[in-house]
């Protein structure tokens, strides 16, 4: 079991702009509260049960979430979320599902509290109870449920045969009941129950105590739509974030992506992910881009309440007169004025090293370094074909390339007898999803030969100071650092440097390293 609260001490330098270290009780803030539910599964999911079956599994989990939301607000939160499929669990069929789907009419045309007006539509057990918890809490409340939307196929060319869609759908409930938000899943992973939307949805809404939300689920948080557009082009900083998340190491574990997403966007992420042990599904957390409180656990066989207060970031509501620095995700400044950094040393290297050391493979579509050096090797990561050179000493500068992403480690470490290596890969990953990655990272590999590198372990013991980076073509690279034990690092400078590079870098390290990655996704590429 993992719950710890991450706090960086002194000055910290985001993946966006210098910035101080921002505390809660500085600025105005508001107490959050995320639960990682054990949730209580249909044993059949693809045997279709009738309504009152389905409400009688559906009462299960809902009783838990009754009691974590009076608990939530006992201890003063002001927002509550919950996880994606944590009221009816997973694997259904699209036949199967139906005793478990609600019409959640949508908030932009209906004003409906469904505590208080529950007989105004049939068939809304679940938001009535959800309504319920929100109104008699007076905390606001997102949750995650299966719902359906009739359609017309004369006039609706996306309708689907049977005259329904059926969604994966997130609903938001303010602090009197009220449904003031509702968004449909766009990127669905292996959920043959689901529709896509048949348009992009950009659902946001606001509270009382910090301004404006955005909302999306799970694998959304690796595209494009809706997550970037609602940061980028809507200036949304805080996101609520319900999912049911699978961990894969050493690049995707939920923690781990969830940190780093935070970190490079310049967001406040409230995670609540499924406890489901004997899926691989657990990883919550409440994230700004300066800390965080999380959750992960392996082994539990019950859920886990975070509850953390932490800044206002929309910068509507805080108003300049109390405004903190600005976030700019993704955005791109010069080591130059590093607030964090002192003059002429804009570069942390680990302490043998000096910046006349290194040697660089510049952004060249014909960049050859390394390449046919005979201590290269490849190896499956994540069901792609990385690249990979090992590190053999204790200290010593390194380059890979693949096309015109090469990736460069300068680096010093405590131990030399775990085996790693600094890996590579530029294409397009089409297992379980297609998009397209540009990924530098340094990994300790499961074991002391070439085919463990990519192999999943959560623990290390190697002590390691490393400067990292790549020659990246796209903007929006996600840093991150994973210490044993799932600990969450956050680097201590990043940022793009005026050769077009994206670099971090970390010392002092009390953990072992597992990963330290630059996870950069090219979203236009992502049909080719």
């Amino acid at each position: 079991m993992s719950v710890r609260v991450l706090r960086t001490a002194g000055f910290v330098l985001l993946c966006l702009t210098g910035l101080q270290l921002i505390r809660a009780e500085d600025y105005l803030s508001y107490v959050a509260a995320v639960y990682e539910h054990r949730v209580l599964l249909n044993p059949e999911p693809r045997v279709l049960l009738e309504r009152r079956s389905a409400l009688e599994h559906i009462d299960r989990n809902l009783r838990v979430f009754e009691e974590q939301t009076a608990e939530a607000a006992r201890q003063g939160a002001q927002i509550i979320v919950f996880p994606e499929d944590a009221i009816h669990g997973f694997n259904y069929t699209r036949a199967s599902i139906a005793g478990y789907l609600e019409t959640v009419p949508d908030p932009q045309e209906v004003t409906w509290c469904p505590c208080a007006e529950p007989d105004r539509f049939p068939d809304t057990e679940v938001l009535q109870r959800l309504s319920c918890m929100a109104h008699e809490n007076r905390i606001f409340v997102v949750a995650n449920m299966a719902s359906r939307q009739s359609c017309d196929r004369s006039t609706d060319l996306h309708c689907p045969v049977d005259g329904r869609y059926q969604f994966n759908t997130n609903v938001v409930f303010s602090d009197n009941g009220t449904i003031v938000a509702r968004y449909h899943k766009q990127n669905l992973y292996f959920e043959a129950a689901f529709d896509t939307p048949p348009k992009s949805e950009y659902v946001t809404f606001t509270t009382p105590f910090a301004g404006r939300f955005g909302v999306f689920t799970c694998f959304d948080i690796l595209f494009r739509e809706p997550a970037v557009t609602l940061v980028k082009d809507m200036g949304i900083r805080q996101i609520v974030y319900p999912t049911a998340w699978m961990n894969q190491l050493p690049l995707l574990a939920a923690v781990q992506f969830q940190r780093a997403f935070s970190h490079a966007a310049g967001v406040t992420l409230l995670a609540a992910n499924i406890q489901a042990s004997e899926y691989g599904m657990t990883g919550s957390g409440i994230f700004t881009p300066w800390d965080s409180i999380i959750h992960h656990d392996t082994e539990g066989n019950s859920g886990k309440l975070l509850v953390l207060r932490v800044p206002v970031l929309d910068p509507a509501f805080i108003g300049k007169s109390l405004a903190g620095p600005t976030l700019v995700p993704f955005s791109v400044y010069s080591t130059n004025n590093l607030s964090s950094e002192e003059p002429g040393k804009a570069h942390v290297w680990p302490t043998s090293y000096k910046e006349s050391d290194v040697g660089y493979c510049h952004k060249d579509p014909d960049c050859k370094e390394n390449a046919d050096s005979p201590l290269t090797f490849t190896s499956i990561m994540m069901y792609d074909n990385f690249t990979l050179v090992p590190l053999q000493e204790n200290k010593g500068n390194l380059t890979i390339c693949s096309g015109s992403l090469c990736c460069h480690l300068l680096f010093e470490r405590s131990h030399t007898d775990e085996f790693y290596a600094l890996g590579v890969f530029n294409g397009l990953h089409v297992v379980h999803g297609t998009y397209y990655l540009e990924v530098c990272a340094l990994v300790r590999c499961t074991g002391l030969h070439h085919s463990s590198c990519g192999g999943e372990t959560e623990y290390a013991h190697t002590l390691m100071d490393f400067r990292l980076d790549g020659t990246f073509s796209t903007r929006h690279v996600f840093p991150g650092i994973l210490g044993s034990g799932m600990n969450l690092e956050i680097p201590d400078h990043c940022g793009w440097e005026s050769r077009g590079n994206f670099y971090m870098s970390r010392r002092g390290m009390t953990t072992g390293l597992v990963t330290a990655m630059l996870y950069g996704r090219l979203y236009e590429k992502d049909d080719v």
